[in-house]
């Protein structure tokens, strides 16, 4: 996409090939400004984004808590593109770092990729204003970190593993695979929102994955850190590829990235349920739980009319299931469920799935399905053993009403709130 403007290119040096690239994609007016006066300039411009173009800017201490306290949670929101030395710890958290001998096109590759989110952030905006000015009820969405809600594959079986697992499982899901294969595999069934690869593989074997993703546009914006020797990838085809040579590196620079790319997923759903006004739960992408009641009517009544079939199933997740896997678990099933049926999370974090001509038999083998890919796929949250659901299976009959419906797969405490 052509760049938004204004852009504030904040340095110590000039950096005029920087300044060349991001106007030639299309953001004007772009506008120089020293530390000093960064926060003046910034203030006076109202920016699209900023780029903190050189090692100075990105690690100047006083900029950065103006940052924190002006940009983190402006609406909508205003990403930081740094340029910063490997292992530089950096003053603002949010800043999406990149080395400092980055050449401009590659800047200006990521700051075009988080622009995109930007310019979703703003429709989602908008959407939210006008339903507000008509009085419409507006989606609800969760104000939890978006990193808790995000889900990144680790690859690995070399030393750099153990202290990537666990520091990427602090703060993300993590689905831990030990082959090339199996990472590639799970990019192709899950909506990562991010793919990180340690030690101990050949290095051919890991620039044929890189290629493979830069050439996928679904992969586009998929933050990719890779432990070890930088490639030749096209900063175009694949703007957030990280390289580190330690570990503790590479999570700090993955992070950032790892947090835009689950906003974006939840700005996406959130939009989703604007379009289908309500319909959708932004944080499932299952049905709203109201939403699906009366569809469950609607059906019934036409089954009623036709003779036709329609089951029911609940699945039921043990309570000791952390809340992550079973948002994990409801997208899954959002995406897994067939185009006729329909689904919802309950209030005790079970889900609904109706059938709708379809007979028990039938819905019986679906639902072993789904269950099939639940235990094999959803988060584990640290668990040794696959979390797999109860299933309670049931079918209309004529003289059912919702409620009794419902009734022979609800469990008793359920039903007893």
């Amino acid at each position: 996409m052509s760049l938004q403007g204004p852009v504030v290119v904040v340095a110590e040096q000039c950096a005029p090939g920087l300044i060349e690239a991001v106007s030639a994609a299309g953001a004007f007016p772009v506008i120089e400004a020293s530390c000093e006066r960064a926060s003046a300039a910034i203030a006076a411009a109202d920016p699209a984004a900023i780029i903190l173009a050189d090692i100075h800017a990105a690690n100047d201490r006083v900029l950065g808590e103006s940052l924190t306290r002006t940009i983190t949670r402006r609406a909508p929101m205003v990403p930081v593109v740094a340029c910063a030395t490997g292992n530089a710890v950096l003053p603002y958290r949010e800043a999406l770092a990149m080395p400092d001998h980055s050449t401009p096109s590659a800047v200006a590759a990521r700051l075009s990729s988080v622009l995109r989110v930007r310019a979703l952030h703003a429709s989602v905006l908008r959407r939210a204003e006008a339903a507000r000015s008509a009085g419409h009820a507006l989606p609800s969405t969760p104000a939890n970190d978006p990193i808790e809600d995000a889900t990144v594959i680790l690859a690995g079986r070399g030393r750099s593993y153990p202290g990537l697992s666990v520091a990427l499982g602090e703060r993300t899901g993590l689905i831990g695979v030990l082959t090339i294969e199996a990472a590639a595999r799970y990019l192709k069934t899950r909506d990562a929102d991010g793919l990180v690869i340690g030690d101990g593989f050949y290095p051919h074997n890991v620039d044929a994955l890189l290629t493979v993703i830069a050439e996928d546009s679904r992969f586009r914006d998929l933050p990719v850190g890779v432990i070890g020797q930088p490639v030749g990838i096209d900063a175009r085809r694949l703007p957030h590829l990280v390289f580190a040579y330690q570990s503790d590196c590479l999570v700090s620079r993955i992070l950032p990235l790892v947090r835009l790319h689950a906003f974006e997923a939840r700005l996406r759903r959130t939009l989703d349920a604007f379009v289908k006004e309500g319909v959708i739960d932004p944080v499932t992408g299952l049905m709203c739980e109201g939403a699906f009641m009366d569809e469950l009517e609607r059906v019934m009544s036409d089954a009623s009319r036709r003779s036709g079939g329609l089951s029911v199933a609940r699945l039921i997740f043990e309570t000791s299931v952390d809340p992550r896997a079973l948002n994990d678990a409801a997208r899954l099933v959002s995406k897994l469920v067939r185009g006729a049926d329909f689904a919802c999370r309950d209030r005790d974090a079970s889900i609904l799935v109706a059938f709708a001509d379809t007979a028990p038999r039938q819905a019986q083998i679906v639902a072993k399905r789904l269950v099939s890919v639940l235990r094999n796929t959803m988060l584990q949250g640290g668990r040794r053993r696959p979390v797999a659901p109860d299933v309670a299976l049931t079918a209309w009959r004529s003289t059912d009403t919702r409620a009794s419906l419902l009734a022979r797969i609800t469990p008793a405490a359920v039903a007893a709130e």
